[in-house]
């Protein structure tokens, strides 16, 4: 499948906001110098480069400018410039996760060149997983750009072993981005240090030397993870012409020309909608008994149903925990043949206005509430089932417009999901969600109308193995899926192989044809997985950091696409 991209209207606001702020700026093809040859042999030839031109309005025109971008915008007007890792022009664009930001300033750097000329950018990112999705953007929007531009931009992920690069990116004419990840540059590593150092495999010279000849235009993708002490003091380094920062959620304010937040994305219908779904434990005064009420059902049909997982008994005396519907007059200790745990629970009322359930013993439980011997385990198993749940009521409703809904769960450890040391290599997540599907499948089949025939088709053509992957950092010894390096005081994962996995398969997983709609992934790989039709996110882990947090749920915040890619 091959995503297409339509021109927004609010995304071309985001790229006028910044693109408007140097009107009067003339146009230049780019200003010609010598590219410093470093120590060469006669033979070379001297290269010429093309850097930026140099920004020709003053103060006051900028600030100016500036304000009229202000005011249209409904924003504050700045004081002054605000002058920050020694560049005068430092412009802040705000931008709810979800709505395009990166589109919108890869558009941006082609709208610069249209109209004034400027052609060296560099996009500087805090992580390898960002930069990597960067350059996949680059890739799958390239023809929608050249459609719009007649031009193509070449772009690069700076390598210091790799420096062949800087040539082309000083001496050729066009449109040139390079990647960089803040680790290339304000790390103590030895490849980190090589941008810094007189290399003798490029000729005796600096790196950093080659690229701030060029007056390169700074775009920083998630500028409040990347001011540290390192990198605001190696930024100037740059020279650069001007740095454009782009974020949700800006630490700190600069010129702020453009302001799309949560709310208007909301409103404007830009992102989905979150519904959240929580587990609650709670504990009955005087018993023990294991109760999770999942839900109220109602119908026109027939009277309310409370839907509850509780134990039962069964022939064989073994006790096992099940899902059932229970109306008003039920007695959970009848239901359970008999286990004493449930003695006086007996359903008095169930109300759907509060979805609460009451017991003759005076014993209230509310929906998503759990109680009894609630074990870590019964929490998973729990919320792996409301996944699933939520997963197949949203596939419904979704298939006949032609969208694909994908799933995405979080987790800590590989060994949850893949166990080597098991003859199947299922992990206890991987048997459990097989059990949950399974029964799950087969009671959302037994209910599904009658002539709704494509879509019971394609639920029972999905083998329920086959509908679910993993996807992990791998092992280049033993090709088998590990948990991800971190570095140090990381909660990102720095492995690149599996982001180059995950992205590869990002077209792939939104056709129909792929039978996979169930993703399980390491939580330090969540900055990869920027799918548009994952709807459902489930978290099977601990966390308490509400930024790391905010980055998961921002991974299903894009709006879906069906399978022409529209």
């Amino acid at each position: 499948m091959k995503l297409k991209f339509k021109v927004q209207p609010f995304q071309t606001n985001a790229v006028d906001s910044v693109v408007d702020c140097f009107a009067g700026q003339t146009y230049s093809t780019g200003v010609t110098y010598r590219i410093d040859p470093g120590v060469v042999t006669q033979t070379r030839m001297e290269e010429t480069g093309f850097k930026n031109a140099d920004l020709q309005l003053t103060d006051t025109q900028l600030i100016e400018n500036i304000h009229a971008v202000q005011q249209r915008q409904f924003l504050p007007l700045s004081d002054k410039l605000a002058i920050r890792a020694g560049c005068k022009i430092n412009l802040d664009v705000e931008m709810e996760t979800g709505t395009g930001k990166t589109y919108c300033y890869i558009k941006t750097i082609f709208e610069m060149n249209k109209r004034y000329g400027w052609n060296k950018f560099i996009i500087m990112v805090p992580s390898i997983a960002i930069r990597e999705g960067i350059y996949k953007s680059f890739e799958i929007t390239a023809d929608h750009f050249t459609e719009s531009y007649g031009k193509k931009a070449r772009f690069f992920i700076y390598n210091s072993k790799s420096l062949h690069d800087l040539e082309s990116f000083s001496s050729d004419a066009g449109i040139n981005v390079m990647i960089i990840n803040i680790q290339a540059f304000n790390a103590r590593g030895a490849d980190n240090r090589r941008i810094y150092e007189e290399l003798d495999d490029f000729q005796s010279r600096r790196p950093i030397d080659v690229i701030s000849s060029n007056r390169p235009i700074l775009i920083l993708d998630e500028p409040q993870k990347m001011e540290g002490k390192a990198t605001m003091e190696a930024l100037p380094k740059f020279k650069p012409l001007m740095i454009l920062r782009y974020s949700a959620t800006h630490r700190t304010n600069h010129n702020k020309v453009h302001r799309l937040d949560a709310l208007d994305a909301y409103n404007q219908k830009l992102v989905k909608k979150i519904g959240v779904r929580g587990i609650t434990m709670k504990g009955l005064a005087g018993t023990n008994a294991y109760l999770y009420l999942e839900s109220i059902e109602i119908s026109n049909k027939r009277p309310p149903l409370a839907r509850m997982e509780m134990e039962i008994k069964l022939k064989t005396g073994e006790i096992k925990r099940k899902v059932m519907r229970l109306e008003k007059g039920k007695d959970l200790y009848a239901e359970s043949d008999g286990l004493d745990q449930y003695r006086g629970f007996v359903i008095s009322q169930i109300d759907y206005n509060h979805d609460t359930v009451e017991f003759t013993n005076g014993h209230v439980l509310m929906a998503g509430e759990a109680t009894g011997d609630v074990t870590e385990g019964t929490i998973r198993r729990i919320q792996i089932r409301e996944t699933i749940k939520a997963h197949l009521e949203k596939e419904k409703t979704l298939f006949s417009q032609g969208i694909k809904v994908l799933s995405l769960f979080f987790i800590d450890e590989v060994v949850k999901y893949r166990d080597y040391s098991q003859a199947d290599e299922k992990g206890d997540y991987a048997r459990i969600f097989e059990e949950e599907y399974e029964q799950l499948k087969d009671e959302y089949l037994g209910e599904l109308a009658l002539d709704n025939k494509a879509y019971r088709k394609h639920l029972e053509n999905i083998k329920t193995e086959r509908t679910h992957e993993g996807y992990f950092s791998i092992d280049k010894k033993t090709k088998r899926l590990k948990d991800p390096d971190l570095g140090a005081r990381s909660v990102d994962s720095d492995d690149v192989d599996a982001y180059d996995l995950i992205l590869k398969k990002k077209e792939v997983l939104l056709s129909f044809g792929e039978p996979v709609r169930f993703i399980f992934s390491h939580s330090a790989l969540r900055e990869g997985w920027d799918n548009p039709n994952v709807f459902v996110m489930c978290m099977l882990k601990h966390s308490d950091n509400t930024i790391s947090r905010r980055q998961e749920v921002g991974r299903g915040l894009r709006l879906s696409v069906n399978q022409d890619g529209d």
